[in-house]
């Protein structure tokens, strides 16, 4: 019992190390992708953009005045005139003219049509925004526990590295009073090389998970909030699968888009159907214009006012009506095979999630309980090598054993947060409350 506590307090003051730094917890870290990541501040972009198709489709709607104006400069040669009022010669003078219309649509059956589908598209960059939320808040979890598991695997191979020098030391000196051979040596020597690999591997593994978590951040991570104490392990609530899945068909951001979106195939159809409808619009104009001269030889300045409705019946374009109408058809089949498909993937996502938590729960507590064993195991095999019933190799064995398990734990800790962060986000109620519900988590 008492040789196993030098080995425990060098692990301890290994894994206690980054509780030295000053650390940034999750939600800190969430704080700076919010404000450094470029793909949500493009979706952030992108949704500002949306929400501006509401406003182009009200102008549809609206009246159009344009203002025209024009000065031109006319050289007219007259010769042999019958008429009296001309008079015969060259005459060279100014004309300028200006004019405001106003057309006011009345009826233009596309432009109603365009102005629904406008807040369809408004709705559905909402939808996508919402998506780009709950991504980020993924993206940076996964990152950051990415970071976490790989200090963890670098810190336990460390630790088993010191331990595996300890019982190379050991087996050196057993070897030289005789008491072991050689093989115990050469044992210890390869598994002592073996480790120091995989050090270098875990060490280039860290680099890389916080050269991912700095590309969100734009800042290397330190020192990072890791789990503290006790996991406490919950199952979802409700803790029925169906459950969650009618929430997901109703709740989802990924299933609204796909609804929204066969709902925008549908008015398409209209709109383009629409190509064969007469359009009525009610146009006024004022102009006025000026010359300085004419053929008459008389300056002029004319005003000019006018009001009435225009209506325009298309008749033939070539075709290209019927062809958009057709193609809008097409579309609106292939939207509902889009939602179609999306309603099947949330229902897959939202079953993977949820299961994803529950088989995690068992996961950590199986692995609770090997961890427990394994030190047993370990314990055992030291005794046992004293009094000689376990050879050098059997505790070999018997860390390795408990490494691999400490590492495996953490990790199976780790993905059982983001399982139920994911479960969260597949019925689209992912949001900052649930991320600092984590963070507590960490310490």
């Amino acid at each position: 019992m008492n040789k196993l506590k030098p080995t425990r307090i060098l692990l301890a003051a290994i894994l206690g190390t980054a509780a030295t730094v000053h650390a940034a917890d999750l939600m800190q870290t969430f704080r700076a992708a919010q404000t450094n990541d470029p793909v949500f501040a493009a979706a952030r972009a992108s949704h500002q953009a949306g929400q501006e198709k509401l406003s182009q489709g009200r102008s549809l709607l609206m009246p159009s005045v344009n203002l025209n104006a024009n000065s031109t400069f006319n050289d007219i040669d007259i010769q042999n005139s019958p008429d009296p009022f001309l008079s015969n010669g060259t005459h060279r003078y100014n004309s300028s003219g200006v004019g405001v219309t106003l057309v006011q649509p009345l009826f233009r059956q596309q432009n109603w049509q365009a102005y629904s589908e406008s807040e369809l598209q408004v709705a559905m960059a909402d939808a996508q925004f919402r998506i780009s939320e709950q991504d980020l808040i993924l993206r940076v979890s996964q990152a950051y526990f990415d970071v976490l598991i790989a200090q963890d695997t670098l810190q336990l191979v460390q630790a088993q590295k010191n331990a595996i020098s300890e019982q190379l030391q050991q087996a050196k000196r057993n070897f030289e009073v005789g008491s072991a051979t050689i093989t115990d040596t050469l044992e210890a020597q390869a598994r002592y090389d073996l480790t120091s690999a995989q050090e270098i591997a875990a060490q280039n593994s860290l680099e890389i998970k916080q050269r991912a978590l700095q590309q969100l951040t734009n800042e290397m991570p330190q020192g990072l909030a890791a789990l503290g104490g006790e996991l406490k392990l919950d199952l979802p609530q409700p803790s029925n699968m169906e459950t969650w899945v009618d929430s997901a068909r109703s709740e989802s951001p990924q299933l609204k888009i796909a609804k929204a979106g066969a709902e925008l195939a549908e008015k398409e159809v209209g709109r383009n159907r629409g190509g064969h409808y007469p359009t009525l619009d009610l146009v006024a104009n004022v102009s006025k214009s000026m010359a300085n001269g004419g053929v008459s030889g008389v300056a002029t300045d004319t005003t000019a006012k006018s009001v009435g409705v225009q209506l325009n019946i298309p008749l033939f374009q070539g075709g290209a009506v019927n062809s958009k109408w057709r193609e809008a058809e097409a579309n609106h089949e292939r939207a509902i095979q889009d939602l179609e498909n999306a309603s099947r993937n949330v229902t897959l996502q939202t079953n993977q999630a949820y299961l994803g938590v529950v088989s995690g729960i068992s996961q950590v507590q199986a692995l609770q309980q090997a961890l427990a064993s394994s030190e047993s195991v370990l314990e055992a095999s030291k005794l046992g090598q004293q009094v000689g019933v376990r050879t050098n190799l059997d505790v070999l064995n018997a860390q390795q054993q408990l490494y691999s398990t400490r590492r495996d734990l953490s990790q199976a800790q780790y993905n059982y947060l983001l399982s139920k962060l994911r479960l969260k986000a597949s019925v689209g109620g992912l949001s900052e409350d649930d991320l600092e519900k984590v963070n507590q988590a960490l310490k």
